[in-house]
């Protein structure tokens, strides 16, 4: 009797399992998921391009002007290392300060550049991102996603991989 019973309470316990099993393999094919590989979004989104194309011609003269400052430092060092021998010990030191003086200009000039650059640039990105989240979502509403996921996602099947769609009405958003 025992071992009846017994069989009794094994069988009760596999058939539950059984059922909770079936029931989240039902669950999980309901459950729509995409992935979206944002950094490749961003890059190659046209609105990227814009945006790069914008920073390079706000910021191309005045990378222009710290290059140009840049060879005139050096023509500086070269006139004096070739005529140092001959020249004054008065216009020498003159020189090197000269020089010691359009250095400090230049990485200063050099060190403002860069942080103006880099506000501007996390300024555009922060719009392209809003961009590429509301295409987003837009995609996730009209196909009925239930989940979308894109940092920190170690794998991905392309059956979920959503990437070229964002890319798709991001070019057309472009045009």
């Amino acid at each position: 009797m025992e071992t009846r019973a017994f069989c009794y309470k094994l069988f009760g316990v596999l058939l539950v399992f059984a059922v909770l099993s079936s029931a989240n393999v039902v669950l999980a094919q309901a459950i729509k998921i995409g992935y979206v590989n944002a950094v490749k979004v961003i890059e190659k989104a046209p609105q990227g391009e814009a945006a790069l194309k914008k920073l390079e011609s706000e910021f191309g003269p005045r990378d222009k002007r710290l290059v140009s400052m840049q060879k005139d430092i050096k023509e500086l060092e070269d006139d004096l290392e070739k005529n140092a021998l001959i020249m004054k010990d008065v216009d020498r030191s003159r020189k090197e300060r000269e020089i010691l003086t359009m250095k400090r200009n230049l990485r200063r000039t050099t060190q403002e550049f860069r942080e103006d650059y880099n506000l501007r640039r996390n300024e555009e990105l922060a719009v392209l991102q809003k961009i590429v989240k509301q295409a987003i979502v837009e995609i996730a509403k009209q196909e009925k996603y239930d989940l979308i996921v894109h940092e920190g996602t170690i794998y991905a099947s392309s059956t979920i991989d959503i990437t070229d769609k964002v890319l798709e009405k991001l070019n057309k958003k472009s045009e």
